[in-house]
């Protein structure tokens, strides 16, 4: 038997409408990649491809980086956005790319 919930409490919990899909994603620079030529890659990925296509991405790392990608607003990410990470990253050829599958990033 369904739960009601208020809308109210469904924007609380992250859930039904309110639900945030996104997907986590790794690679690795070439050794040898020097801390300047990292930050600007970085920045160009967030410039080329996270803000113009609305998304959010919270990650770290020096040679080997990890991180989440979501939505800048509430919503789900998509199959695309998870090829457009991915393909930016290998056009480059960054070793170790992995983007996963799309989770819901509240409660998986």
């Amino acid at each position: 038997m369904a739960t009601q919930r208020s809308r109210r409490l469904r924007k609380k919990l992250h859930i039904d409408e309110f639900q945030e899909l996104g997907f986590s994603v790794a690679w690795r620079f070439p050794d040898g990649t020097s801390e300047a030529e990292i930050d600007a890659a970085v920045d160009a990925l967030i410039n080329e491809v996270i803000d113009p296509a609305g998304l959010a991405f919270d990650g770290s790392g020096y040679l080997q980086w990890e991180g989440l990608i979501c939505l800048q607003q509430t919503g789900k990410c998509t199959d695309e956005h998870r090829e457009l990470v991915r393909k930016w990253l290998e056009d480059r050829q960054y070793s170790d790319v992995k983007v996963t599958e799309l989770f819901d990033v509240w409660w998986d």
